[in-house]
């Protein structure tokens, strides 16, 4: 099995390709439109989601090319969230990923529309000819189901509603605990998800995955939630303490730094125990995991 760091930078440059051809194939679309689609879409990043979605294929043994589309699709919701969240009236940041953010380049109307072009092209892939004719039907629409609610009210828009409403607040960890499995964890609970649903993997093995992403999600989130306060700015290429500034609910404000960061590699400890019933083909799925833990050790350095 090839080293992790090579793993991740082969599968970035696959999923950059495919995404490139997304923005190539919109050939209808108003040019400053696209120009902003692009300009996020194809920023950098980490691409963990649609890689998640790739190692959870992998590791139920479904061939890499049925799940790279869907994968896709995640990162289009993902860039789209993205950009939302950049805005004035959300977390009103101006850089992200070292470049300036969508609505500082492209003015705040249109940077709010090509969120919208991403997130609705993300179903078109999902829903496209291609794709529907090379998997199982009913696998597919349960893929579209799964996507469409971690992103949807009870799961990403609705996290980040409670998170803007719990601004400056005193609120319990379970509140807490409800805001960042929502706001996170359930994309990326889903983006290994749909690697499995689309190898129509055993039910103990979906199991196990759900579990997976379920923990991974939430030591993601504390992760970020940390790297705010601990993190290097130009390893994660915004400026951190933004956290502190807008008052928001986070686990370092509510634990402790220290707490904080323990609770992190707990979660990301449980998602490791939970391929403990699957081989060799989930390791990248492990390595993953213990990728997210390293990020908070190095400062958002890896």
């Amino acid at each position: 099995m090839i080293p992790l760091e090579l793993y991740l930078e082969n599968q970035r440059a696959l999923i950059d390709q495919v995404l490139a051809g997304f923005i190539e194939r919109q050939s209808d679309t108003p040019s400053i439109l696209l120009e902003a689609m692009s300009y996020s879409l194809q920023g950098g990043g980490k691409r963990l989601r649609p890689i998640l979605a790739l190692a959870a294929g992998e590791a139920t043994r479904a061939d890499p090319e049925i799940i790279l589309p869907a994968a896709c699709a995640l990162e289009l919701i993902h860039t789209y969230s993205l950009i939302h969240d950049d805005l004035p009236a959300m977390d009103n940041d101006d850089f992200r990923r070292g470049k300036p953010t969508s609505h500082k380049v492209f003015g705040e109307a249109t940077a709010i529309l090509a969120g919208d072009a991403l997130l609705t092209m993300a179903f078109q892939v999902l829903s496209s000819e291609g794709l529907a004719e090379r998997v199982n039907p009913k696998a597919l629409l349960q893929v579209i189901r799964e996507i469409a609610s971690a992103c949807g009210p009870a799961g990403m828009i609705g996290g980040q509603v409670m998170d803007v409403m719990s601004e400056g607040k005193s609120i319990t960890p379970a509140t807490l605990e409800s805001i960042h499995t929502r706001k996170t964890a359930a994309l990326i609970r889903a983006s290994v998800r749909i690697g499995a649903l689309l190898s129509e993997a055993p039910p103990a093995e979906l199991r196990a995955l759900t579990r997976f992403g379920e923990h991974l999600g939430l030591g993601f989130q504390i992760a970020d939630d940390v790297l705010d306060v601990i993190g290097e700015e130009k390893a994660l290429g915004k400026r951190t303490g933004g956290d502190a500034r807008q008052k928001k609910a986070t686990y370092p404000a509510l634990l402790g730094l220290e707490a904080a960061k323990s609770l992190a590699h707990e979660q990301i400890e449980q998602a490791s125990a939970a391929l403990s019933t699957m081989g060799p083909s989930a390791q990248h799925l492990r390595e993953l995991a213990s990728y997210v833990g390293l990020r908070i050790d190095l400062g958002g350095r890896t």
